[in-house]
């Protein structure tokens, strides 16, 4: 029989999640009602006086075929970096649970890339693949591939995808290792027993065991790919070349802190925040059911 724990009185619960309430409240709902607020106004590049313009701004950027693009870009770059991140991170972490020798070292450097800050992972790869002095555009150069992603728009957004991806894996590595631990070897030894290869185990028996990690980790990983990838594609591309890398959360920075344009970047962002929590409840209510719990 379950048992809950209840409070004779109102106090104590209020004290509990008044901290909890208060962070919410300071560091989300007042900045996102403040973005709400911003976006009915064009205030000058002063900052001195604004001036009420209702949806306008919004009209404004639907009507912006740059802004548009901007949505398209967004979409093959979350779906690029969510793939490339989870799909080498399953496969390392099927390797790691196989291993017997060494796998606390193994498992040790897969996860050290977590701990390297998106900024930061965008200056160690901008540097390997600098046109002029990096080693990776070196060797590429040496087998007759002229790599230049300043001027390739297709180059830049590989570029990008691949250091955003790099961090993400070890994240995702720790979860699928960790699912992988709590699935029931006896399951996997019948299996075996029956003449099931290792192959056959994972797809029919071990990856459906996994889908609730799959589907937190593929929200989680959305999520990443649409707000927190900012440093990795300010510190390489910076949004180019042609705006071939801009990104929602860029274009929110670009026009608001570079372009001085406050009224449209603050109606950027209440989109942003829109279509993260609509493909938030898309994927809660359509993907969840085909997992398994």
């Amino acid at each position: 029989m379950e048992k809950r724990v209840t409070f004779k009185g109102w106090l104590l619960p209020l004290c509990l999640i008044a901290p909890q309430v208060f962070i919410s409240a300071v560091f989300f709902f007042y900045p996102a009602g403040q973005a709400v607020w911003q976006s009915l106004f064009i205030p000058d590049p002063f900052g001195l006086s604004s001036q009420f313009v209702g949806l306008g701004n919004f009209e404004y950027l639907l009507g912006d075929p740059y802004y548009r693009a901007s949505f398209l870009t967004t979409a093959v770059f979350s779906t690029l970096v969510t793939l490339a991140s989870m799909i080498p991170a399953l496969f390392l972490a099927v390797m790691a649970d196989r291993l017997v020798k060494s796998a606390g070292t193994y498992r040790t450097l897969l996860i050290w890339p977590y701990a390297v800050a998106p900024a930061i992972a965008g200056v160690l790869w901008m540097f390997m693949f600098n046109t002029r002095v990096g080693v990776v555009s070196w060797y590429l150069g040496q087998l007759g591939y002229d790599w230049n992603h300043v001027l390739n728009g297709t180059e830049a957004m590989g570029l990008v995808v691949a250091a955003s991806a790099w961090g993400r894996i070890s994240y995702n590595f720790l979860f699928f290792f960790a699912a992988l631990q709590a699935v029931p070897r006896s399951i996997i030894e019948a299996a075996a027993i029956d003449g099931a290869r290792f192959w056959r185990r994972f797809f029919t028996i071990v990856l459906p065991l996994l889908s609730p990690t799959t589907f937190f980790l593929l929200v989680v990983n959305i999520v990443y790919a649409f707000f927190e990838t900012f440093g990795v594609i300010h510190t390489i591309t910076a949004g180019g070349p042609q705006q071939s890398t801009t990104i929602l959360v860029y274009k929110v920075f670009s026009d608001g802190f570079v372009s001085q344009d406050l009224g449209s970047s603050a109606a950027q962002s209440v989109i942003l925040l829109l279509v993260v929590g609509l493909l938030t409840v898309l994927q809660f209510k359509y993907i969840e059911k085909r997992v398994h719990y």
